[in-house]
């Protein structure tokens, strides 16, 4: 006999169910419009409108605390390991508390989550079902985790019982795998019991609110434990941490330090990651001591483009300038930095340091070199400070100091035309295009001037679109270039486009993407229509990972295996997508500014797909000016770190 539909429906458990939700909905409605009325639940608390010891359903509590911290917005993967949870972020969305944005991939979605913290400051979760979701997800968080950017993760997990193995676990015969995988990307928790909650919010806010090392925060919810209902103290909900800035308790270690950078004629500033925002600080730090200024990165616009002591980025790719002011300074003075191989050239970019004053908020990075004096807290305040002292001892006059920046500009002007050469060069004949096209520097230059042009906000991609952007970008600021070194992940930039749609005041956005980097999250071209995001992916096609093939070819000498012989028409892919605008740019210049500005006047999200040359000329690219811990160079770079006394 074949079972009715209704049959299956009705479920012998359902009859239980039928009975205690609707008392239980119209609780929790009655809640979430309560805390919508009086926007917020200490409002509510506060009014009288809301008692302090509800009944609540882990699901709901678990909105209800992200709520306290602030959280209201919500990427989500729905599967039937978050069903309940989905149901309670229903409610509180038609209450006008809460909003979720469904997505199509995890992957992308944490990227996208990524972006909204990073660049708009917003916190938000990211909500997925059980196992494979989860595992991309988390794949996904390597990012934030990478460039210390603080998202909330929440993932169904196995249920508390162990009443056989659920579909999707990891299957492995030992409790809470998933929540040991989490724990080993940052801080997790599983929720096996409800009354956990209070808990659980006050270790994840720590990790995700950090100020110096945030990063994911991971929250595993049995798909037992979510519909489960426990007493909750609405008031003893943890708030957001919100840390204090920190800085060295007197003033003898500033003392020594300024007195060490006056006496050096050749000082560097090398400003990581962490000095982003600290723009003011940075600049009169290095002004007043007379040092020049070494970018990560990451870090572009702290200080402005123009500036005569901003030597541009260095490290392993690094550039002319910037290498320069870090292999020759006698002193370095490291401002927020991991030391990472991108930042130091793998731990030997500081060939003639003698001493390393670093500040940081963080005791092993602030110690990672020997000879170090280290000014622990909060960049900007030790910067402030550091400058005070310098100034009143005129530290930037002290011998030697202008002998050292009119060095470090001669190469800066170098470097400036080194660029231009390249810059400006006519399309190169291209074998896969059958014709010139213009090489990738000269592209990307085009794109990051329009950018600059209308104030956007440009997301560069892993591989060699982001190895050339970040000696490209001329920012005056920081917020304008995000480029994911980190992790280097392949299909950040599009994917955290997303955030523009998301955000409460979105800035129009560029992503600098290859097409590799493209197709590994392509669902952009849906989400954002579905989101409503202005901005534009911008696809430098040169049909293979340039990045990787120009490093076989100077390691070995020949590429192996870094390209493919299939053509695609990425206008005609975008232009599938009802409500994105696709555009062909040409192989020149003038093609590729008029396609800019046809994508620009599109009220949505608009596709440039930009042909670029690929091949050994010399114009194809801005080259690699440190060295890199990588293949056959190991040896190389590895006996000079032996020999390096920092």
């Amino acid at each position: 006999m074949t079972p009715t539909s209704a049959s299956i429906v009705r479920h012998p458990a359902s009859v239980e169910a039928e009975a205690r939700t609707p008392a239980a909905a119209s609780d929790i409605e009655e809640r979430a419009r309560i805390i919508a009325r009086h926007g917020g639940i200490e409002q509510a608390l506060a009014a009288g409108a809301l008692p302090k010891l509800v009944r609540a359903s882990l699901s709901e509590a678990l909105v209800l605390g992200l709520l306290k911290q602030g959280v209201t917005k919500y990427l989500a993967i729905f599967g039937h390991g978050s069903t309940d949870l989905g149901e309670a972020l229903r409610i509180y969305e038609e209450a006008g508390v809460t909003r979720t944005f469904n997505c199509r991939n995890e992957v992308a979605m944490a990227h996208a989550a990524t972006a909204l913290r990073w660049q708009y400051g917003e916190q938000c979760a990211v909500v997925t079902s059980i196992g494979p979701g989860a595992l991309q997800a988390m794949a996904g968080s390597l990012a934030a985790a990478s460039n210390g950017v603080g998202v909330w993760h929440i993932y169904g997990d196995e249920t508390t019982f162990g009443e056989g193995p659920n579909m999707q676990q990891a299957q492995r015969a030992e409790q809470s795998v998933f929540g040991k995988i989490t724990e080993l990307m940052g801080g997790s928790y599983v929720l096996h019991t409800p009354e956990a909650l209070r808990d659980a919010m006050r270790r994840g806010s720590a990790r995700v609110n950090h100020p110096y090392k945030a990063g994911p925060f991971y929250l595993l919810l049995p798909l037992n434990t979510q519909p489960a209902e426990f007493t909750l103290n609405l008031a003893a909900l943890p708030g957001r941490v919100e840390a204090p800035k920190l800085a060295p308790a007197d003033d003898a270690m500033i003392e020594e330090a300024a007195k060490a950078i006056a006496a050096c004629g050749k000082v560097t500033i090398k400003a990581g990651g962490g000095t982003r925002g600290h723009d003011a600080a940075i600049r009169r730090l290095a002004e007043a001591a007379g040092a020049a200024v070494a970018l990560s990165p990451g870090s572009t616009g702290v200080l402005p483009d123009a500036h005569p002591q901003n030597m541009h980025v260095g490290g392993s790719k690094g550039s002319i300038s910037g290498n320069f002011a870090m292999e020759t300074a006698e002193l370095v003075i490291v401002a927020g930095s991991r030391a990472v191989c991108q930042a130091d050239c793998s731990g030997i970019g500081y060939k003639s340091a003698k001493a390393v004053i670093n500040i940081n908020g963080d005791l092993a990075d602030a110690f990672h070199y020997n000879e170090t004096l280290a000014l622990l807290g909060d960049i900007g305040v030790v910067a402030e400070r550091l400058a005070d002292r310098l100034e009143a001892i005129g530290a930037a006059d002290a011998p030697g100091k202008r002998d050292w920046l009119a060095a470090c500009a001669a190469k800066k002007a170098e470097w400036s035309a080194y660029k231009r050469e390249r810059y400006d060069a006519a399309p190169i004949k291209d074998a896969v295009w059958g014709r010139p096209a213009l090489a990738q520097p000269a592209a990307i230059k085009i794109v990051a001037d329009f950018a600059k042009q209308i104030d956007a906000a440009k997301l560069f991609d892993a591989g060699d679109v982001q190895a050339n952007g970040f000696q490209i970008v001329e920012d005056d600021r920081s917020g304008d270039t995000f480029t994911e070194t980190g992790a280097s992940y392949m299909g950040f930039a599009t994917s955290g486009l997303l955030a523009s749609g998301l955000a409460k005041s979105p800035r129009y956005t560029i992503a600098f993407t290859g097409d590799g980097s493209f197709m590994m999250n392509p669902q952009i071209l849906i989400d954002a229509v579905e989101h409503g995001v202005r901005g534009m992916v911008v696809i430098f096609d040169n049909r293979r990972m340039a990045a990787i093939t120009g490093l076989q070819r100077a390691q070995y000498g020949r590429e192996f295996r870094t390209n493919d012989a299939v053509a695609v028409d990425y206008a005609a892919l975008a232009g599938a997508v009802a409500g994105v605008k696709p555009v062909f740019a040409g192989f020149d210049a003038a093609g590729l500014k008029s396609a800019l500005e046809e994508a620009r006047r599109h009220d949505g999200l608009s596709v440039v797909h930009v042909p670029v040359y690929a091949g050994e000329d010399e114009l194809a690219g801005l080259g690699a000016w440190g060295q890199w811990n990588v293949g056959n160079w190991c040896d190389d770079v590895q006996r000079e770190w032996l020999e390096q006394d920092i």
